[in-house]
């Protein structure tokens, strides 16, 4: 059985169709910037923005140069390799992260909110109706392969921090896989008690971490100072030149310095575009450089610590709580990819891509801060068949950047149309500005496809399945929409018809939700049908998204009346909001309105779905959608209404 489900194939707001949910960020969510000071937000942005790419010092390095070496963990490292390398790493963050994220796209957003969907909103708004299909479905690749980093950074992530016990002890050695598991399923069953308890701490311990991190580089950069050679790109370049057979490997694993990059546009709006370039401009970079130049200076003086030159540079004694404080680091760098699949799938619910999903919120003061039972034991599920099937974070690596930076290639192409069509910049200009990076997706992309039967095909897949899902999703709303339409009523007719002649009335508020203002609800027409009775108010609810983050209160509700017994109400919510039926109706009482909860019932259209082979999709398609139908939650709480005020009234339809 699916509910009635208001289709929302666009986020247009004079036509989308409400049937889902918003999505707000990740943890720590704010309503934006508000009036806590730069260093304030700035600290949390530490906290949530960059725990992911603050943890790739962990891996990333170690990872390039064994491919460089051909995977040969004790080969002699020539000291051009390494300083080679390690230019390649530097300048990847400055075209990727700065230019391309912190300078560039972070100007590309919705009323302040950013993120690979904000980016399809756009695109759609400035391509119009007609042609939003192709950024439409562009989001949704992007949005697969999101899901696809989001189990796999925490993975990754966790695994490669524990890694470090083997240097303390030995004697842990075998039980690195349980000790990661133990900590991925705390991380997951934590989620349903929010991450305001602990959000606050974030901050804090991420800028221990960075500050620990340009410290052990600054001490380790005296062991050879000629890896300052690597800040000239001409290394990066002669690399290629002189090690063409091992580039693209190289390439592959070079990306890994650079994972967590979406996180600085898609968190944009909790903390603000200044404070998260204060951030990464004045703590995140400078950190992460030092921390690579000390790793790199490492090497070159003492190859035998290829093995691990992350915690190598730690002294012995200080070894043990590094680890820990390594552990905590790569919990928070995890959280923050949890809580933004969070936000990601409320998005894509708004958008229509996907069927209505319980959400709940876990702060009172934060609406940002939520959580989704049904995603969060879907990552868990997969994240520890990925700990368990790759057994360690080097074997892990593999499946990391095609899922990063297919992203990034989609948010190019969105770029590149919200560039030429929202901003209005010239097709030179856009080709100048975007082409570049695009090109340095492309490449980084290409390298990674290398890694697709080691490993590559997880992300691949998962995208592949999650965007057939959202597609299917899509298109059957649309489908069903379609044919529903066919048999409607006109709103308009059948109230004419009531008036002239009245059905028996009972006392109090009727309300009846539909996805269409201008036809008689279903769940109208079988009332009538059934009970033959009208009350003595009626009231036709659409909820409808718009293409902005937020909607202004003052905004949110209008009414207007058709009869003196029936009224049009029009709810209109952002995609980063949470619907709330009775708390908009309460809003009329300030139009004069009288709105009582006590007195109201709430009517809504059930739907019996069956497959048809005139559907337009094949029977498997009907079959996966009439499966999402029955997964959707109960829209009495998607809308927040009080169950003992609903009446559901059953509908068969073929699709």
């Amino acid at each position: 059985m699916g509910h009635e489900q208001p289709g929302l194939s666009t986020v247009r707001p004079e036509d989308s169709r409400f049937g889902l949910d918003d999505g707000h960020g990740a943890a720590g969510g704010h309503h934006g910037p508000g009036k806590q000071g730069f260093a304030a937000l700035a600290l949390g942005a530490l906290g949530v923005v960059y725990g992911d790419i603050g943890t790739s010092p962990l891996y990333a390095l170690r990872e390039t140069i064994l491919a460089a070496t051909g995977g040969v963990e004790n080969a002699v490292v020539p000291p051009t390799v390494v300083i080679g390398v390690l230019s390649l790493i530097l300048w990847s963050l400055v075209v990727v992260v700065t230019l391309k994220y912190v300078v560039l796209l972070m100007r590309a957003d919705n009323n302040g909110e950013g993120g690979i969907l904000t980016l399809v909103a756009l695109a759609q708004r400035a391509l119009g109706r007609n042609k939003s299909r192709t950024a439409l479905l562009l989001g949704m690749v992007g949005a697969g392969l999101f899901y696809g980093d989001t189990v796999i950074t925490p993975a990754i992530s966790v695994l490669s921090a524990i890694e470090g016990v083997k240097l303390v002890t030995p004697v842990l050695d075998d039980y690195i896989l349980w000790l990661a598991s133990a900590i991925l399923i705390g991380l997951f069953v934590m989620q349903s008690h929010g991450t305001h308890r602990v959000a606050t701490f974030f901050g804090p311990i991420m800028l221990l971490w960075f500050v620990t991190l340009g410290c052990l580089g600054i001490y380790h950069i005296a062991d050879d100072p000629t890896i300052f050679r690597s800040i000239n790109p001409w290394y990066a370049l002669s690399f290629f030149r002189d090690h063409a057979g091992v580039s693209l490997a190289v390439l592959g694993s070079v990306c890994l310095a650079v994972t967590g990059a979406e996180a600085l546009y898609a968190d944009m709006g909790h903390f603000g575009r200044g404070p998260i370039r204060g951030a990464w401009l004045y703590v995140v970079f400078p950190a992460l450089w030092l921390n690579y130049l000390g790793q790199g200076a490492l090497i070159l003086s003492d190859p035998s610590a290829i093995d691990n030159p992350f915690y190598r540079l730690a002294p012995q004694g200080f070894l043990l709580p590094f680890v820990v404080l390594a552990t905590v680091a790569t919990i928070i760098a995890s959280q923050s990819v949890i809580t933004g699949a969070f936000s990601l799938t409320r998005q894509a619910i708004q958008l229509g891509l996907l069927p209505r999903m319980e959400i709940r919120h876990t702060s009172e003061q934060t609406s940002g801060q939520i959580y989704v039972p049904r995603v969060n034991l879907l990552l868990l599920v997969v994240v520890l068949i990925l700990v368990w099937s790759f057994r360690s974070s080097s074997s892990l690596s593999h499946a990391y950047g095609i899922s990063v930076f297919g992203t990034m290639v989609v948010s190019s192409l969105l770029a590149s149309i919200v560039i030429r069509r929202h901003w209005g910049w010239s097709l030179p200009a856009t080709a100048a500005i975007i082409l570049p990076f695009f090109l340095v997706d492309v490449s980084f992309f290409s390298a990674n496809m290398l890694k697709l039967f080691h490993g590559g095909y997880v992300p691949v897949l998962l995208a592949m399945g999650l965007t057939l899902v959202m597609w299917t999703w899509m298109r059957g709303t649309k489908i069903l929409f379609d044919k529903t339409r066919k048999t409607d009523v006109p709103l308009l007719e059948l109230v004419a018809m009531l008036s002239k002649s009245p059905p028996a009335r009972v006392k109090g508020m009727a309300v009846f939700l539909t996805s269409d203002p201008e036809t008689a609800p279903a769940s109208l027409l079988h009332n009538l049908k059934h009970n033959k009775v009208l009350h003595e108010r009626n009231v036709i609810l659409t909820v409808r998204s718009a293409d902005t983050p937020r909607v202004a209160e003052e905004e949110r509700v209008r009414l207007a009346r058709i009869t003196d017994d029936f009224w049009r109400v029009d709810m209109v919510y952002g995609y980063m909001e949470s619907p709330n039926v009775p708390k908009g109706l309460a809003m009329l009482r300030k139009q004069g309105f009288k709105f009582d909860i006590m007195s109201t019932s709430f009517f809504l259209s059930r739907r019996s779905i069956k497959p048809s082979p005139q559907s337009g999709m094949p029977i498997w398609q009907d079959n996966l959608f009439i499966s999402l139908t029955k997964s959707a939650t109960d829209a009495t709480s998607f809308f927040q209404i009080p169950t003992g005020r609903v009446v559901e009234v059953g509908t068969q339809v073929t699709v």
